[in-house]
Parts: C-alpha cells; sequence; structure tokens
C-alpha cells in the first residue's frame, strides 16, 4: 500500500464551487481517487478530493499559518 497524504475524509456538506483545471492536473486527481479508492473499501472521485487536499497544503503552508495566526 502507498503512503497517501489524504486519509479519513469526512462527509461534510458542500459549499458549490466552479473552477477549471488544467488537464493533467484533472488526469492526476482521478488517478489520485483511483488509488485513494483501491486502499478503502470507498469508492472516491477527484471532486471530492480537492476540498481535503486544499485544507491540507493550508495546514502545512507555514507561511500562511503565521499570516493566520497574526490575524
Amino acid at each position: 500500500m502507498s503512503k497517501l497524504k489524504l486519509a479519513g475524509l469526512q462527509d461534510d456538506t458542500p459549499v458549490k464551487l466552479t473552477i477549471e483545471l488544467p488537464a493533467d492536473v484533472h488526469r492526476d486527481l482521478l488517478r489520485y481517487a483511483e488509488m485513494l479508492s483501491g486502499e478503502s473499501e470507498a469508492v472516491f472521485t477527484a471532486a471530492q478530493l480537492v476540498a481535503p487536499m486544499l485544507r491540507r497544503f493550508m495546514a502545512t503552508d507555514r507561511s500562511f499559518i503565521a499570516a493566520r495566526s497574526k490575524g
């Protein structure tokens, strides 16, 4: 099993957001969803991964964390 950074996705009420992604990013999201689904009993879509990926990115961005804590 690979050690993907996303785990334990929660079922949150979504807010609709429309974005455009480069085709290569979309292909990678599809592949990531496929790999994550293969490691768990749940089936994930690419759209379900965007929010957790952004959340993880922001939670590990030191500059963002510092700026957010300053208010």
